[in-house]
């Protein structure tokens, strides 16, 4: 099994998925982090069909925490709680270049066209399907390297769009290193001179109240993505 379980009760499973692996895919026979819990909960277990809540993603090439419900009530309460923004999430991420802002917010509006996310200034002329994303970074620290000057970026989501970090740091001049999609010219020669060959995205840290018992639940790991080694992300 690919993922790694952090923590699993009788209602939820909180788990650290590796880059490469999509959460959930209509490809068959292609594995996802679904396919691997189902598997995971019907070896130990009599019933040949358990239950895996979906509540929230990471984009397939991206890292990080999620948590996952294993029952329908516990699936309920976890989505009530995304929905009044009682998740708390953080982001780190690598990113070509040094911003010129060491605290910052971006909103901008985007709009998912064919596996993309198109991103829109206030000004522009807003497509009608366009919605809002706002997010905050924070620069933790800077390295030149042999390729470069590389800053690493924590980031916290106001909104929660289709590819929405990725899409606006690429926007804003400081693509993520490793992503070939959102990715420019010159992060794709970074990134290759550095080694990096996924997003050096990682969804950090996760905070909610777990659904049957309220109690507070938070979870910090470290990224494994190679782009991180740059920085002690311990501190």
């Amino acid at each position: 099994m690919r993922i790694k379980i952090l923590y699993e009760d009788e209602d939820i499973l909180v788990v650290h998925k590796p880059a490469g692996l999509a959460v959930q895919t209509a490809h068959v026979g292609q594995q996802d982090v679904e396919s691997e819990l189902k598997n995971y909960l019907i070896s130990g277990a009599t019933k040949a069909s358990p239950y895996v809540g979906i509540i929230h993603r990471l984009d397939q090439p991206v890292e990080g925490l999620l948590v996952f419900a294993k029952t329908r009530a516990a699936a309920a309460d976890l989505n009530r709680q995304l929905q009044h923004n009682a998740f708390c999430k953080e982001y780190l991420a690598v990113v070509c270049g040094k911003p010129a802002d060491t605290e910052r917010e971006l909103m901008n509006y985007l709009l998912k066209d064919k596996g993309r996310a198109l991103v829109f200034e206030q000004k522009d002329k807003l497509p009608a399907e366009a919605k809002q994303a706002v997010l905050h970074y924070q620069m933790e620290r800077e390295r030149e390297t042999a390729a470069g000057m590389i800053s690493l970026l924590r980031i916290k989501l106001e909104t929660g769009r289709f590819h929405q970090i990725r899409a606006q740091l690429s926007h804003a001049g400081f693509p993520i290193l490793g992503d070939s999609k959102y990715g420019s010219e010159i992060s794709g020669q970074m990134s290759g001179t550095l080694g990096i060959r996924h997003t050096a995205l990682c969804a950090c840290r996760l905070r909610f109240y777990h659904p049957a018992s309220g109690q507070e639940m938070e979870y910090t790991v470290h990224p494994d993505n190679p782009a991180f080694s740059f920085f002690d992300t311990d501190k």
